[in-house]
């Protein structure tokens, strides 16, 4: 049973790092189940990301999924063509529904996992370890490494389609 309206609602997603807002969107709710929500957006940054192992760019749709009691995000990245590219996943604290906005922050840690599931990549781990929350709230810290040890245990078994399916 789904908390969403039958109409797709917009929520503005507000992800936060280090106490300041990094980026804003709107995007359409897909469902909300209570503990996960679920909302579409394009690529919402100016211009092409290139990360080398993978490309964002305008036209590109992320499908998000946001948990009330999980320490991660995962965002399905398609083309405009539908074509999916894989999947970004950012370590954050539980998100947030407040209003119309989605409130997530953001801690440094981050998981790239291609299309095929061929490519697991654990990514930001120096600007987790520069961030400095291991040592101002150390709970946190080991809940954002036990997330991420998750999610690539995950990826490399069962796939994250088993996740978010």
């Amino acid at each position: 049973m789904s908390a969403s309206s039958p109409d797709p609602a917009t929520v503005t997603v507000v992800l936060v790092k280090a106490g300041r807002t990094k980026i804003s969107y709107p995007a359409e709710t897909v469902s909300d189940d209570g503990t996960r929500i679920t909302v579409r957006a394009p690529w919402a940054a100016p211009g092409v990301r290139d990360f080398g192992f993978v490309r964002f760019e305008p036209g590109d749709v992320f499908t998000e999924h946001y948990w009330r009691d999980r320490w991660f995000a995962v965002k399905e990245v398609r083309t405009g063509d539908g074509e999916l590219k894989g999947w970004y996943c950012d370590i954050t604290r539980p998100a947030l529904l407040r209003g119309a906005e989605l409130l997530v922050e953001d801690l440094d840690l981050d998981l790239w996992v291609s299309a095929d599931g061929s490519s697991v990549l654990r990514l930001d781990e120096d600007e987790f370890e520069a961030s400095g929350l291991a040592g101002h709230d150390p709970a946190a810290a080991e809940e954002a490494v036990r997330a991420l040890d998750e999610l690539e245990h995950l990826a490399r078994t069962e796939g994250l389609t088993a996740l978010v399916g």
